[in-house]
């Protein structure tokens, strides 16, 4: 049998737990605290080869194991890995209270609502765009990917980074600053979590389901429900088809390239990316700032004349998804400079049909399998008398180009 025991946030491991083990596993700084017995071998975590190992061949002379983590082991924990190799039913698993729940406790916040991400051993990408899409996210950190690269990778963003370091230690400290201070600072590897908050909306009402709030119940929302100019707005059946060929989800990163009305970009953050919106007026910028704020969402807007300001647009990451919409005579070369960028997909909406065969040409010149549609719609409008009729609405041609999959040894990756 393997105990696993979480250690680490403030509650020592008791020594009946130890009491007759044979191999102890965990970091240098559990063994060092906890009462090993005398006369177990100890196995300091570091690659987790040898430890699974030293494990295995314990249990093969059905001696007692111990592994130490930090908190609650099955949360992001070694309990995934130890049940995969030795089976969910060889497991006596003693969870602490984890860094997360341990962060928000000292700020005295809620967390049902939070969004959890793994930095540790993976791409910051992840955690920097959910931080960006959420208003309440928990990343756990790792080398390489700490408070300093997460603050950088923000920028200017008007979150509060809360850093939680040596929990449940002396050593402890719970520090708010902002994404600009995080950058600037080593912060050593003590950190045990980093919070990111818009501490407007921290504390929020009484949740049914946790962690990432559902996704909306519906959308290709109704024109009435943006703010725009004269009609100017892509309409929600070209909507519908461009989100579908899109993927908005979280942990994405989606740009909307000559956004209007923002009626796009709102859309793909309702249903959890992150998103970056271009557009060449001023007027067009802050109403795109409108109805992000009236659909509750956050939306960074650019105010820029693509493709010149796609060049210089500050973001850390190239976005997973481009919608491109209008464009004049520079379309191709809007095209061809969201499609250097993008990780997987670009969507372009057209009304002209002189402007098609470059943009097919843009995109399959960049590599991408291209594909597309004529939309034309009638929608039910109504007559004198209480009769109903069939109003056409201008037909729009929506391009979407798919980057194929790069093929690894380790399997298909973008």
């Amino acid at each position: 049998m393997i105990t696993v025991v979480g250690a680490g946030t403030g509650a020592p491991v008791a020594a009946d737990v130890l009491a007759g083990a044979r191999l102890v596993v965990g970091g240098r700084r559990h063994l060092l605290a906890a009462p090993v017995p005398e006369g177990a071998e100890q196995v300091v975590l570091g690659a987790l080869a040898p430890a699974l190992d030293a494990i295995e061949r314990h249990l093969d002379k059905q001696n007692p194991v111990v592994v130490l983590a930090s908190g609650d082991p099955g949360f992001f924990g070694i309990v995934r890995v130890l049940a995969e190799r030795f089976g969910a039913e060889r497991l006596d698993v003693r969870p602490g209270v984890s860094s997360v729940a341990a962060a928000f406790a000292r700020l005295g916040v809620p967390w049902d609502d939070a969004v959890v991400v793994s930095a540790h051993g993976r791409d910051l990408r992840t955690a920097v765009q959910v931080c960006r899409a959420r208003p309440k996210a928990a990343v756990l950190t790792g080398p390489g990917a700490g408070p300093a690269e997460l603050g950088a990778a923000l920028g200017d963003d008007a979150r509060v980074l809360v850093v939680a370091s040596a929990l449940g230690s002396a050593d402890e400290r719970v520090e708010r600053v902002t994404p600009g201070e995080a950058a600037g600072r080593d912060w050593g590897p003590a950190v045990s979590v980093v919070l990111c908050l818009d501490e407007s909306r921290a504390v929020g009402g009484v949740r049914s389901v946790a962690g990432s709030p559902p996704g909306p119940a519906g959308w290709a929302l109704d024109e009435g429900d943006f703010a725009h100019r004269d009609s100017m707005i892509t309409k929600f059946e070209v909507r519908a088809l461009a989100l579908a060929r899109l993927g908005p989800r979280l942990g994405d990163l989606v740009w909307d390239v000559g956004a209007g009305s923002g009626s796009v970009a709102v859309e793909c953050a309702r249903l959890g990316a992150a998103v970056t919106a271009v557009e060449k007026s001023p007027d067009g910028v802050e109403r795109i700032r409108a109805n992000a704020a009236a659909h509750g969402v956050d939306v960074r807007v650019v105010h820029g004349v693509a493709p010149g300001a796609l060049a210089g647009l500050d973001e850390p990451y190239d976005p997973d998804a481009v919608f491109v919409g209008g464009g004049g005579h520079e379309l191709p070369e809007v095209v061809t400079a969201c499609a250097r960028r993008a990780r997987r997909t670009v969507v372009v909406a057209m009304a002209a049909l002189d402007r098609v065969p470059a943009a097919r040409a843009a995109l399959t010149g960049a590599g991408f399998a291209c594909d597309g549609v004529l939309l034309q719609s009638s929608r039910l409008a109504p007559l004198p008398g209480d009769v109903t009729r069939l109003a056409a609405t201008n037909p729009v041609f929506l391009l979407w180009g798919v980057r194929s999959p790069v093929r690894t040894e380790e399997g298909v990756a973008q």
